[in-house]
């Protein structure tokens, strides 16, 4: 007997689902009890398939699609009605029910997902999209936990003024360099303005960023520069276009960095928005990133931030390098790099207080990020 298409997406569906979150290593301690009870799991089954089976076959067909390309090709919004759907004792939505079936089952509530705007076109505010929401796992990221030293510096030593903190900040250019060559020079200003992309007059704008690629102490290749407000920094991608880490030859690699290389993947994505730089992990391995707004200012050592698989950071924010920039002193020499306007990702390895690896020269594949504005 022929079973129907819409049958056949819904067990293709139901065979995508992610049971645990075990896809990487990383995530093997982030299991939650309450997830992998039985009875939630019963209830969870129950109304997946009646949720799925209410769904029209162009909805299934592109819930699949998302599903079935593991974030690695960029996808349609999946539009479904909104509403509250029962599972046991807890209600969720349509959106949170994707992201518990196919990406994060140990995933405790929607408040700390964020929409990838890079990738999302969902806009719930137009008349088109009213009672709807999208639900492609694919189009939403979890929330990295930021250190409690991210926070601005205390309060407790000056009176600050918000307000005028945030105007009073000088437009004063400043001549800064690589952090690990002082090679490649860049100018820039202490004001961020919006994300975009469009010149004056239809003219391009300089690149807001640049980005080098490094191998230990080693740079490989040439500086990438960065027009469009997002970017895919990868090894390999099936379908999508960026920097590709997997393209740049060398003379020789250690067995340690070939090791790495292919555990890049994915990649990541790195997004200028209105409050500042974001960074998105869509590989398979942690992300380890420093930034100077990540960091203690009152501190000498570099913060550095683990990243999970599926999760995103702001990894620099406008606002807060204004402050910074603003209420620095002359600090001591601080240990590392030490650009604040520069950004250091490693990719699978670690690097700081807690490794053996005190310095990012020590990380197999990384990359560094060189934020630029142009002259005004």
């Amino acid at each position: 007997m022929f079973r129907s298409k819409r049958s056949n997406y819904v067990r293709r569906l139901w065979r995508n689902r992610i049971t645990t979150s075990t896809d990487s290593e990383d995530q093997k301690s982030s299991k939650l009890d309450t997830h992998q009870s039985s009875d939630f799991e019963r209830d969870l089954k129950a109304a997946s398939h009646v949720f799925l089976k209410r769904l029209k076959e162009k909805q299934l067909e592109l819930l699949l699609e998302a599903v079935e390309s593991k974030g690695g090709a960029a996808t349609a919004c999946v539009l479904l009605p909104r509403g509250e759907l029962k599972i046991g004792h807890k209600t969720l939505s349509p959106d949170i029910l994707c992201c518990l079936l196919f990406r994060w089952p140990d995933l405790p509530n929607g408040s700390e997902l964020r929409r990838l705007k890079h990738t999302c076109k969902f806009n719930k505010d137009s008349a088109e999209s009213a009672g709807y929401v999208c639900c492609n796992p694919y189009h939403l990221s979890r929330l990295a936990t930021t250190p409690e030293s991210a926070a601005p510096p205390p309060y407790s030593e000056v009176a600050w003024d918000w307000k005028a903190l945030q105007h009073t900040s000088k437009l004063l250019p400043i001549r800064t360099s690589s952090t690990e060559t002082g090679n490649t020079p860049t100018s820039r200003l202490n004001h961020w303005p919006p994300s975009d992309a469009s010149g004056v007059d239809g003219e391009a704008m300089n690149p807001w960023c640049s980005i080098a690629y490094w191998e230990n102490r080693t740079r490989v290749g040439r500086m990438f520069p960065v027009m469009s407000d997002f970017v895919n920094i990868f090894y390999e991608l099936p379908h999508g276009d960026g920097f590709c880490l997997g393209h740049l030859q060398t003379e020789s690699r250690s067995e340690n960095v070939i090791r790495t290389r292919t555990k890049i993947g994915y990649g990541l994505v790195l997004s200028k928005e209105l409050d500042g730089v974001w960074i998105y992990n869509r590989s398979n391995y942690a992300l380890f990133i420093n930034s100077p707004t990540l960091d203690d200012p009152q501190s000498r050592t570099l913060t550095v931030v683990k990243v999970l698989p599926g999760f995103s950071i702001k990894a620099f924010d406008y606002t807060l390098a204004e402050i910074l920039e603003v209420t620095r002193k002359e600090p001591d020499v601080p240990v590392g790099p030490t650009d604040p306007n520069s950004l250091r990702i490693s990719f699978v390895k670690g690097w700081g207080e807690r490794y053996t690896r005190q310095l990012i020269t020590s990380c197999p594949c990384w990359v560094e990020i060189i934020l630029s504005v142009p002259s005004r």
